[in-house]
């Protein structure tokens, strides 16, 4: 028996036809103001008002049913698709969304990983505006050195953790403190042309540092959410390049140094 057929029969249940003139109860009240029929229905009478308030219950049933059923799938569709961008769960902190819900992946973001980033970026900053001697530049040099061999271990741990994900993010963070590993090198060990050398390792490991930050949270920032991929990459390369061709072709130290020619 279908479904309309079993809805249709309780509808019409109390008007099961009968002889004219005998009630429900089996009392007397007069003919029936329709008349009885022999369809599909069997033994109860066609009682349109009736049958149109049955299939108008079907008709809502099966609206929400289909309603409910399609919100489902696309509630499961949208899960599915930020699944399919953050690789698992996320955290929302500040409305950035981080990848992941382990606790120990959180503390090391929160805890090392975003301080010592933004320590880098400031300090770095500040060394590269300072007069060009020993003294205030050297020492945050040399701090901004640390810091961000500290920021490339916490990045390592951090890729190894979602290497599939974050491995273009570890492969940026080598090349950044390797530059400064030879600029720090060539200004320690006295290289030749060693102001060149530190100047391009020195300033392309700030660069290299930015465009890892911007590869990894671009597409949540604002306005930068709203540029092309490329663009992550791009400007920080197209800002910072220049500057460090300023820097060799005019070395800050060449006035402070009487010998500086011997190196040109």
């Amino acid at each position: 028996m279908s479904r309309l057929e079993r809805l249709t029969r309780r509808a019409l249940r109390p008007w099961r036809a009968r002889p004219e003139g005998v009630g429900i109860a089996g009392e007397a009240f007069g003919p029936l103001p329709f008349a009885a029929s022999a369809d599909w229905t069997g033994s109860y009478a066609v009682v349109p008002d009736r049958l149109l308030h049955a299939l108008h219950c079907l008709r809502r049933r099966s609206v929400r049913r289909q309603t409910t059923l399609f919100a489902g799938l696309v509630d499961v569709e949208l899960q599915d698709g930020s699944n399919a961008m953050t690789g698992e769960e996320t955290t929302i902190v500040a409305g950035i969304e981080i990848p992941s819900t382990d606790h120990f992946f959180l503390a090391l973001i929160f805890g090392v990983h975003i301080p010592l980033g933004l320590a880098s970026v400031a300090i770095g900053a500040i060394a590269m505006l300072s007069q060009k001697r020993r003294g205030r530049h050297s020492r945050l040099g040399t701090i901004y050195f640390w810091c961000l061999l500290a920021l490339f271990a916490s990045a390592t741990l951090l890729s190894l953790m979602r290497w599939a994900e974050n491995y273009h993010l570890f492969v940026l963070g080598t090349l950044s403190f390797a530059c400064a590993w030879i600029g720090r090198t060539a200004l320690r060990h006295r290289w030749r042309y060693w102001v060149r050398v530190h100047i391009a390792g020195m300033g392309l490991s700030y660069i290299l540092m930015l465009v890892a930050f911007y590869v990894d949270n671009g597409k949540q920032l604002p306005l930068w959410k709203d540029l092309p991929h490329f663009m992550y990459w791009l400007i920080p390369l197209a800002v910072g390049i220049p500057l460090i061709v300023r820097a060799l072709l005019w070395p800050p130290l060449a006035p402070a140094r009487p010998d500086f020619h011997l190196m040109r």
